[in-house]
């Protein structure tokens, strides 16, 4: 039994039938599927990166082209276009997802520096089955969103950048059937440059990443290594990341006479109103994910009752009543008028001018820890609700079971992270992957948090390196090196 289950095709096995599960179970979707989807099929029909509207195709530069160029393919592929091809486009995500768990066992196992083949190979199958098993990531299989390839090419990236910082030119590293050179720094930087290139083509802030090692890689060597080759890495590593963006540059170049390598902030098409007088008293309030589908979600959609919004929107009664006045307006077209939009700008920097840090500060906070805790089960027919829990546990108890319990294994899930984090500083050699990995997990967490729509589903691409970190806990230190550190 325990060979079974020290077996790496065991855990993958037990993860593909989870991701299946979620598949055929809970297939999902979201407004931003409708979106990638119209653009993938307009560009395999029609050879334009562009969305249909009334009065007719219109080239966009609202999402990265990463995500539509994969659904492009599959439709290609399987002759089906938008929900007829979800299954197809579902399919490729698990196998995506499935490699990921791969990758992260082998970064687990990489910063490890366990002192035998066979500690190391504990290391490996831990974190393998962690990744596997871990229902936050495997959900996202069965949803046409970029998580899936957002996880994928962060790991990779990470893995890269780990060989980079932690290994001496000429290594060799090596565990089981992965055998390869582990210490030429310039090469471990170009990849992992090429692999930041990849992820923001699918999410625009992956760059954070890159930052992060760059920071690290100055930290880590600017006294070790001439100043010139610390400088040509960092130029490798910077180039290989711009290559993947060029085309994208040069079609907004040609398209919309700019040059832009990511996707704008504010997602408007040509012609909308860029609510930014909205979004700026939005986050004088808004911590919570499920106000987003309340209000800001609803915006030029839906009409927006005022008794949707939180009491913390308002510091008095008058401001209340000038919100209704405004809405009242909306709600009869629609449509935010630069009118409304600058009177919802003035509530903001008087909300702002009258408590600075609760929006400089204590939202962020609350923020993040609601991105951080929470049950992640935004793809799921659950509440999300565990708090009350004995009046949760009343109205449904069963809804309130799979929601505590998927809200507990987040906080197993971080917890271990953090435990194995710890247990590895103590380790100096692998202090520098360790650094990296906190310091870009705070960074990504501290952006998410200024963002006025705090979706928990951002922060997923940390997940695969709280697993790496958390599989140090499952393995004893042995004799016979397997690697020489830097």
């Amino acid at each position: 039994m325990k060979r079974i289950l020290c077996s790496p095709i065991t855990a993958l096995g037990m993860g593909l039938a989870l991701r299946l599960f979620f598949v055929l179970q809970f297939p999902g979707g979201s407004g931003d599927t409708v979106i990638y989807e119209q653009i993938a099929e307009n560009w395999l029909k029609h050879h334009v990166y562009a969305m249909t509207l009334p009065g007719g195709l219109l080239p966009v530069d609202l999402r990265m082209p990463g995500y539509p160029a994969f659904l492009a393919v599959i439709y290609a592929l399987s002759g089906r276009t938008a929900e007829g091809a979800r299954i197809f486009v579902m399919l490729a995500q698990v196998f995506v997802d499935l490699l990921t768990c791969v990758v992260v066992a082998m970064l687990a196992a990489v910063i490890s520096f366990r002192a035998s083949q066979s500690a190391a190979r504990k290391t490996f199958t831990a974190a393998l089955w962690l990744a596997a098993l871990c229902p936050f990531t495997a959900n996202y299989t069965a949803v046409p969103l970029t998580e899936v390839f957002a996880i994928f090419f962060t790991s990779l990236a990470v893995l890269f950048f780990s060989l980079q910082l932690l290994y001496k030119d000429g290594t060799r590293w090596s565990l089981g059937p992965f055998s390869f050179q582990a210490g030429n720094r310039l090469v471990s930087g170009g990849f992992a440059g090429l692999c930041v290139g990849l992820g923001t083509l699918f999410r625009p802030e992956t760059p954070l990443l890159l930052a992060t090692a760059i920071v690290l890689l100055v930290i880590a060597f600017i006294d070790k290594e001439k100043f010139s080759r610390v400088v040509l890495i960092i130029l490798v590593m910077c180039a290989t990341a711009v290559l993947p963006l060029v085309p994208w540059a040069i079609r907004n170049e040609i398209t919309f006479h700019k040059i832009e390598f990511l996707a704008p902030k504010d997602a408007t098409l040509p012609g909308e109103l860029d609510p930014v007088g909205f979004m700026a008293w939005e986050k004088t309030w808004l911590y919570r994910f499920r106000d987003c589908y309340l209000v800001p979600w609803k915006l030029n959609d839906e009409p927006i009752d005022l008794n949707d919004i939180p009491p913390n929107a308002f510091d008095s009664a008058e401001e209340k009543q000038r919100v209704a006045d405004i809405l009242d307006q909306y709600n009869d077209r629609v449509t935010l008028t630069k009118e409304e939009d600058q009177v919802f700008a003035q509530l903001a920097r008087q909300r702002t001018a009258r408590h600075p840090l609760r929006t400089y500060l204590w939202l962020p906070m609350r923020r993040m820890v609601r991105i951080w805790f929470t049950p992640r089960i935004e793809l799921l027919p659950f509440s999300g609700n565990v708090f009350p829990i004995a009046q949760m546990a009343d109205e449904d108890p069963a809804d309130q079971r799979v929601t505590s319990g998927l809200f507990l294994l987040n906080i197993l899930y971080v917890g271990l992270g953090i435990a194995g984090g710890v247990s590895l500083y103590r380790n100096r050699a692998a202090r520098p992957a360790v650094a990296l990995m906190l310091l870009y997990i705070t960074l990504r967490t501290l952006f998410l948090s200024t963002l006025e729509t705090p979706e928990p589903r951002y922060v997923l691409v940390c997940f695969p390196l709280l697993i790496a970190l958390a599989a140090q806990l499952f393995a004893r230190d042995d004799k016979n090196p397997v690697t020489t550190a830097a």
